[in-house]
């Protein structure tokens, strides 16, 4: 077998597939690279600290993939190793713990549907990835990709250099290592700008889906209306790939229902270099005036090549929200009670209410950061009628649709509207609607910036369609340097 001809830095699902193909790699020869890198990279070297559980049984699963790679059926995702945000429950020897010290020792019997989708498309889950304690829902003190459980996530473009809240949150874990290449593919989650956070600070491609394209079910929650998962990759295919291997209807979250016609088991035929020939992007600049010049110049650089790629670009004003929702807070509450009242007798907690009690026992080692969105949330109601919460929520959907997102998109007849990062994040979570974010450039000290499409509900295939045409053309996205730290390893 000529192992030596496989390039692992950068490697595609595409790359990976044909390698198999001819029988240049097997999966276990791939899944065993990786670890190798996580724990030169990971572990050691520049200690990214992206990693906080490997699966034991991956290398086996890869070897039975190999002996039964060929039969009929086999989905896209054969033999491919993906990272899962630590809050996704799976069936593997892996607790599932959000980052927190109280969920330790939370092991599911049952894989999430999400995960059960990922083995159908036969997909090798590699592990679980560090991440802002409780998806940076327990403290704003505190630095993006920090937890009690997993410590600190490095950006891995700048470590030793950037701040820690540099590496985004609270999939700051799979941001920084598919950055890194300790994956093909990772799966974040996302309730306001989970995803495209870190996926702009990492130099990859997240996407954040429709809210219900995607199910949520034993996945440990913040707030139902805006909750979603959703790929995280180093291009637009592989993003688009993974996406249509996890889209599908689950009794289990009824939100997936209205998904039923809406989504696709395949988005790759929306690859389209083309996609921004004709379309009408809006951008309001007002979000762009208080940005660091260099940010400013990278979205500047990024709207002119839209117009160059045949995009017609207009500036827009995006109503602003005045008051500030506790819908989340409300729904958080709720969320976290219920999952946490199924946990095993292992667990020492089975209520937020626990949650908060258990972490002032050990405070520095448990809330080093505090706990006052916890505490926030145990004091409001969790009844889905109270007054307060229905008022807010109602608002939240008015000013973000009707009076936001889509008046805007029809009066102006866009097909996206276009932000710097994630800074536009929060109306199109409220509304539940769908962003993707691209690679789009670096500052002087190689911090990564990435650009947002965002537009109206199940509109993820056009707005791979932009993504793609701009990725394709732009190819900003560069791997980042560990030469430092070499590893010996068959696959460079």
């Amino acid at each position: 077998m000529e192992t030596s001809t496989f390039k692992l830095i950068e490697a595609t699902i595409e790359d990976i597939q044909q390698a198999f193909q001819e029988n240049r790699l097997t999966s276990a020869e791939l899944v065993q690279a990786y670890l190798d890198r996580i724990e030169a990279f990971d572990r050691n070297g520049p200690k990214i600290n992206s990693v906080l559980t490997i699966n034991p049984d991956a290398l086996k699963i890869a070897a039975e993939l190999d002996e039964m790679r060929g039969q009929d059926g086999q989905g896209p995702l054969y033999g491919i190793p993906v990272l899962l945000k630590d809050n996704i429950e799976t069936a593997d020897p892996m607790p599932t713990t959000a980052g927190a010290i109280a969920l330790e020792h939370n092991f599911a019997k049952q894989d999430a549907f999400l995960a059960k989708q990922l083995r159908g498309a036969g997909a090798i889950i590699l592990g679980k990835v560090n991440l802002s304690e409780w998806a940076y829902f327990m403290s704003q003190d505190g630095p993006s990709g920090y937890s009690s459980l997993g410590g600190q996530v490095l950006n891995p473009y700048g470590v030793g250099i950037f701040k820690a809240e540099d590496v985004g949150g609270s999939s700051s874990g799979t941001g920084a290592a598919i950055a890194s290449n300790f994956a093909v593919v990772g799966i974040g989650t996302e309730t306001s700008g989970s995803i495209l956070s870190p996926a702009s600070a990492n130099s990859i491609v997240g996407i954040k889906p429709t809210v219900g394209l995607v199910s949520r079910s034993r996945i440990i929650p913040i707030a139902e209306s805006q909750d979603t998962a959703g790929p995280m990759a180093r291009t637009v295919a592989d993003a688009a790939i993974l996406l249509g291997a996890l889209t599908g209807v689950d009794e289990q979250d009824p939100a997936t229902q209205k998904s039923a016609g809406q989504s696709l088991t395949d988005y790759t035929p929306h690859l389209k270099s083309d996609g921004l020939k004709g379309a009408r992007i809006g951008v309001d600049l007002s979000f762009l005036n208080n940005e660091e010049p260099e940010e400013r110049a990278i979205m500047d650089e990024a709207i002119e090549q839209l117009k160059s790629l045949g995009a017609t670009v207009e500036e827009v004003t995006i109503p602003q929200q005045s008051f500030e929702s506790d819908v989340m807070w409300y729904e958080f509450k709720r969320g976290v009670n219920d999952y946490l009242s199924t946990m095993p007798g292992e667990v020492p907690v089975k209520s937020l209410a626990d949650v908060i009690a258990f972490n002032k026992q050990d405070p520095e080692r448990r809330m080093k950061f505090g706990q006052a969105e916890l505490e926030k949330s145990q004091s409001l109601s969790d009844d889905p009628t109270d007054p307060t919460y229905v008022e807010h929520r109602q608002t939240d959907l008015r000013c973000s649709t009707l009076q936001g997102l889509d008046l805007i998109m029809r009066e102006h007849q866009l097909d996206a509207l276009l932000f710097q990062n994630n800074r536009g994040a929060a109306m199109p979570a409220q509304a539940g609607y769908p962003s993707i974010t691209v690679p789009a450039g670096y500052t002087s000290s190689g911090h990564p910036i990435g650009v947002t499409f965002s537009a109206r509900a199940f509109s993820e295939a056009r707005l791979i369609e932009l993504a793609y045409s701009y990725e394709q053309a732009t190819r900003k996205r560069k791997a980042p340097d560990f030469s430092k730290h070499p590893i010996t390893n068959t696959f460079q």
